[in-house]
């Protein structure tokens, strides 16, 4: 039977961050951030992120959101990436100084201990929601640190969007199902991108603006990165009692998917983003929400 939201909604995410932070994920994370860097760039560029800002970015990983960032922010930007692996950070900062970016800085911080001497004109992030377990705190803290009209914008996955792409490919669509199940034992949220709409109304913030976008293509590094994803997953898979079996050795999965993708003459999707993306609310726009609702009561 197909574990869904629900049936984990009381389950807490593992101790750290579910695909851990071995070399290898490292690497798969910064080639996923490659070929999903141009749906980023547009949707940070829809929700305002632009030249002069100071933006705020969760959960930096391997820094490439910062990077794409400082880019747009430009030389009279800042960027101040938070991120609780230190040996990530050290990546990053590598990369950073390669990149020859002087406007990005990154703090070894919880993402619930933030402080900040000055508001942020935003906040991003991307894939760090979905393995919290209560986003919706998150969302208010950050909400905090960014200035009245400022902008609040998150890319999260919908599984089940990316579920149905492969749905005539039957490896495929097993390991994707498998990935989506582990996921889900471990107390990652999978499907967290369409509830960004609710989760931030309660956080305080106006209902956001949303749009789903999927990279399609059938080249082998889709599929490496996937078959990637599930290499990384293996400790959970074994610790929530998710057997792999059925899909033979690991080592020629990446071919087997390929064969098969190659024979159906298709595309298959690497990951579904959901974007959501609104503006804190001005001290005048609060007050007024807060007198409709008054008399909606």
């Amino acid at each position: 039977m197909q574990t869904s939201a629900a049936d984990v909604a009381g389950t807490q995410p593992t101790a750290g961050y579910a695909l851990g932070y071995s070399d290898a994920e490292q690497d798969r994370l910064i080639r996923q951030a490659a070929v999903i860097a141009p749906n980023t760039e547009r949707f940070f560029r829809e929700a305002g992120i632009r030249a002069g800002q100071r933006v705020l970015d969760l959960g930096s990983g391997m820094g490439d959101v910062a990077m794409l960032v400082a880019g747009l922010v430009g030389p009279l930007g800042e960027v101040v990436g938070i991120e609780r692996d230190a040996s990530s950070i050290a990546r990053a900062k590598a990369r950073v100084a390669a990149a020859g970016l002087r406007n990005v800085h990154f703090l070894n911080s919880d993402v619930n201990s933030i402080a900040a001497d000055e508001p942020f004109d935003a906040a991003v992030g991307r894939f760090i929601l979905m393995y919290l377990p209560d986003p919706v705190s998150v969302l208010r803290s950050v909400g905090r640190l960014v200035r009245p009209w400022g902008v609040v914008a998150f890319q999260e996955p919908s599984w089940e969007a990316m579920l149905a792409v492969g749905a005539g490919l039957p490896l495929w669509s097993k390991v994707k199902h498998l990935i989506h199940e582990i996921l889900l034992r471990s107390g990652a949220n999978p499907e967290i991108g369409p509830a960004l709409y609710r989760a931030f109304q309660e956080a305080g913030l106006p209902s956001p603006k949303m749009h789903l976008e999927m990279p399609l293509g059938n080249d082998a590094d889709f599929i490496r990165l996937t078959s990637g994803l599930l290499y990384s997953l293996r400790p959970l898979a074994e610790q929530h009692k998710v057997s792999l079996r059925e899909l033979g050795d690991l080592h020629t999965l990446p071919d087997r998917i390929s064969a098969e993708v190659v024979e159906a003459n298709t595309v298959v999707s690497l990951i579904a983003l959901v974007g959501a993306w609104s503006r804190k609310p001005t001290t005048a726009d609060s007050v007024h929400s807060e007198a409709v609702a008054r008399q909606r009561e």
